[in-house]
């Protein structure tokens, strides 16, 4: 009468939850967020103009880049191609004192493109970017 093998006598069923292969797992994914954080945190950094500034104070003519809604570089009347636009720049800006650029980019214009220009704008050593805006009305 002890305990036997299969005589139906009391046994005691254990209902625990084996906790290690969670702990595994967490730790992975903690890993992973922190292999990963550092990746993610790149970009174009953009100073966007003040809305409650009464305008920009230069001794140069600003220089703009506009682009069109069918993603054509313009400046002034003369036309731009993307392709060599960074070594463009670096030639127009060599012999100016404001080292600062201006790009108004038609609303229909996908944000991909527009980085993509800005980061020419970069490459050419230029790093005050400023977007030019309509401001809302009241």
């Amino acid at each position: 009468m002890g305990m036997g093998g299969s005589s139906g006598g009391s046994r005691m069923i254990v209902s625990e939850i084996n906790v290690t292969p969670l702990v595994d797992v967490m730790l992975v994914l903690l890993i992973m967020f922190m292999v990963t954080a550092p990746l993610m945190q790149q970009g174009l950094e953009v100073d966007l103009p003040k809305t409650s500034s009464s305008g920009v104070n230069l001794n140069d003519e600003p220089f703009v880049l506009m682009i069109t809604s069918d993603q054509k570089l313009k400046s002034g009347s003369t036309d731009l191609v993307r392709e060599g636009l960074a070594e463009k720049l670096k030639a127009i800006f060599q012999t100016r004192k404001n080292k600062q650029i201006y790009i108004q980019a038609d609303k229909k214009v996908e944000y991909g493109f527009v980085a993509e220009v800005m980061a020419d704008v970069r490459a050419a050593g230029i790093f005050n970017i400023g977007l030019i805006t309509i401001p809302k009305g009241p």
